[in-house]
């Protein structure tokens, strides 16, 4: 079975979907609304896939210096969250709608800073020549898509935030801290994986 044969069969698993494990839908945003938001999970086509991430610069207001997938707020001239998934990861890195091969969308993720992210998966070539936005991102790395997803390397956390206890996942990778939101989707997305694996 392909890489995308693989993916786009566990997104098509109708359990699950809405009941993610880690999400923080229980803390309610301070005015009480969701903004709609959408991230691109690209996957490079190769023997050993990888995940690109993005790492945020430290003066940035919201979430500074923190690992991200591409991604940002749905705008009103994005048809739907696949457009705002792809229009963010080319401002944000120079990633070309035309190099990713859509594959579906997996379960919304719910922050506790009040967004509900749409998480795209897609396919992308390996080795592209990215151009980095250094206005919204510091740095870009790739992450062994096995290592990413293994349960074994998602280490739950918790602290309390906003008076609320907050659990989130950690994920190590090197030097690289993978947390909150972003590797929140990731368990989920491991999670419809190993489904289709048992």
């Amino acid at each position: 079975m392909s890489l995308f044969d693989r993916l786009q069969r566990a997104l098509s698993l109708s359990e699950g979907r809405g009941a993610s494990i880690f999400d923080e839908r229980h803390i309610a945003p301070d005015n009480g609304m969701h903004i709609p938001a959408a991230v691109l999970i690209a996957v490079t086509d190769r023997p050993k896939p990888g995940v690109i991430l993005t790492q945020r610069p430290d003066y940035l207001r919201s979430h500074p210096g923190q690992v991200a997938f591409p991604g940002g707020k749905i705008d009103p001239d994005d048809r739907d969250a696949i457009a705002a998934a792809l229009r963010e990861a080319d401002e944000e890195l120079g990633l070309a709608a035309h190099n990713v091969q859509i594959v579906g969308v997996a379960d919304e993720y719910r922050s506790g800073s009040g967004f509900a992210i749409t998480p795209v998966l897609g396919v992308i070539p390996p080795d592209l020549d990215y151009s980095p936005n250094p206005g919204e991102v510091a740095e870009w790395f790739e992450v062994p898509f096995d290592f990413i997803l293994d349960p074994a390397n998602h280490i739950e956390q918790s602290v309390v935030w906003k008076g609320e206890q907050r659990r989130y996942i950690e994920i190590m990778w090197g030097q690289r801290r993978i947390w909150g939101v972003t590797a929140g989707i990731i368990a989920n997305l491991s999670r419809r994986l190993e489904r289709i694996s048992a």
